[in-house]
């Protein structure tokens, strides 16, 4: 059998676009979502309307965790068959320690990962895989791949609406003291993935309509001084409300091209329904 270049392996916090799953040398490895006792693989037997559905109706939020290392072991053991080497691109290893899982299911399985740490989630990884996958029509080799990749990373820029500010706080991704003030005052906070990628509070606003205003504002800074290529607007079920957003980003900047997607049941779990997330690349 004649081996292919390279595998592509990401996780589910990730956009996988329609291309991206039908792509024959690219591999997704689930997180799990647990309600109580069940637990559930992120895309494979639970999905974003079963997730919603289920914390309507359940007092308790749902947990995730990142997959094991056997997990990604056990793949290994047939990627290395057929490949010659792979570059995994995961979410922030702030946030998850599923790149970490990777890494040691590389060295259990004796076969060689080049792991970049997108510092993000979401379409963030989906654009990093894109840029991969040109770089490998030209031949470049893996290790070089990831480390341009990772250098990528910090182009990312995103911010986020939360649908839910009692799934973040519970999920133990906001202090007591953030949820209580925003509970009380009825704000409506802009959370931010930084350049180290971890979740920060950036702004407080006090409705949607000017937490959307303020993300147009922030899209607008950065066209500024860069050049964007697109934006990608992520939603929790609310694809109106994200096309919104695009008629509003295409009446300021008529020439960008606009992504609009759903967030996976992992990122859902955490945000909420009603999440909305704007994510876009500054390109010198």
């Amino acid at each position: 059998m004649t081996k292919k270049k390279i595998a592509w392996i990401t996780d589910s916090t990730a956009y996988i676009s329609k291309e991206l799953l039908e792509h024959p040398d690219v591999y997704i490895v689930p997180l799990s979502i647990t309600f109580g006792e069940e637990s559930f693989e992120d895309g494979i037997d639970l999905n974003t309307d079963q997730l919603y559905s289920r914390i309507r109706t359940e007092k308790e939020v749902p947990k995730t965790s990142q997959p094991s290392a056997g997990r990604f072991a056990e793949l290994f053991e047939t990627l290395k068959i057929e490949y010659d080497a792979a570059v995994a691109v995961h979410v922030s290893s702030k946030l998850s320690g599923t790149m970490n899982s990777c890494l040691a299911g590389s060295e259990l399985a004796g076969f060689h990962v080049s792991a970049v740490d997108s510092k993000c989630m979401s379409y963030a990884i989906t654009s990093l895989i894109y840029k991969g996958l040109k770089l490998a029509e030209n031949d470049v080799p893996a290790q070089k791949i990831a480390e341009i990749l990772q250098s990528e990373a910090d182009k990312s820029e995103n911010y986020i609406l939360l649908g839910s500010l009692e799934q973040f706080y519970k999920g133990g991704r906001m202090s007591g003291t953030q949820y209580l003030l925003g509970s009380i005052l009825k704000i409506k906070p802009i959370i931010r993935i930084n350049r180290n990628g971890e979740f920060e509070l950036f702004d407080k606003v006090r409705s949607d309509k000017k937490a959307i205003k303020r993300m147009v504002e922030l899209l607008g800074d950065a066209y500024e001084n860069h050049t964007i290529p697109q934006v990608q607007i992520m939603h929790g079920n609310v694809r109106g409300k994200a096309e919104e957003l695009a008629e509003e980003i295409q009446s300021y900047f008529s020439r960008l091209d606009i992504i609009i997607g759903e967030i996976s049941s992992t990122i859902a779990a955490h945000a909420g329904e009603g999440t909305i997330a704007i994510i876009w690349q500054n390109e010198k």
